[in-house]
């Protein structure tokens, strides 16, 4: 059963994920839906401290215009183990239908072991407006101005 706010996804697993759950979510009230790595049985993939890899899901999802699907790390990998999704979050784009992969970074002081099956990062669904740019020759001004990085203070 859907929730009532719910946006229909179409997804294919690839012959590598066979066997593995759809992205699901956790409890009822959870924003992301976890997925998990459809890496080989036996082969499972260590990220030593600094190390990256792009992680497969098995995944291949049609997403309705007007959407994304933003790849973000799990908060759990990330207190525990320091496991990252490196451009968090990533973005699927609705016209995209190739493999959603995960991109991992572990951060951590530990090498961290990735099976099959395990829970590697969440997607959210999110709409997306497109920018409709209007080139001016001035921006209107704000009390901040072009103040940029930390220059509002620590307090």
């Amino acid at each position: 059963m859907s929730a009532p706010n719910s946006v229909s996804v179409e997804v294919k697993q690839l012959p590598h994920a066979k066997g593995l759950s759809l992205p699901r979510y956790m409890t009822s009230g959870s924003a992301g839906a976890d997925v998990t790595a459809a890496i080989t049985q036996g082969s499972p993939i260590t990220l030593h401290t600094g190390e990256r890899a792009m992680v497969p899901t098995g995944l291949t999802v049609a997403i309705p215009e007007g959407f994304e699907i933003q790849v973000r790390p799990r908060s759990g990998l990330a207190a525990k183990f320091g496991i990252q999704v490196v451009n968090a979050p990533g973005t699927v784009d609705s016209d995209y239908r190739g493999e959603v992969k995960v991109l991992l970074l572990n951060m951590g002081f530990e090498p961290f072991v990735i099976n099959r099956g395990d829970r590697i990062a969440q997607l959210v669904i999110a709409p997306v407006h497109q920018i409709a740019w209007q080139e001016v020759d001035a921006l209107s001004e704000t009390e901040r101005g072009a103040g940029g990085h930390g220059s509002t203070g620590t307090n």
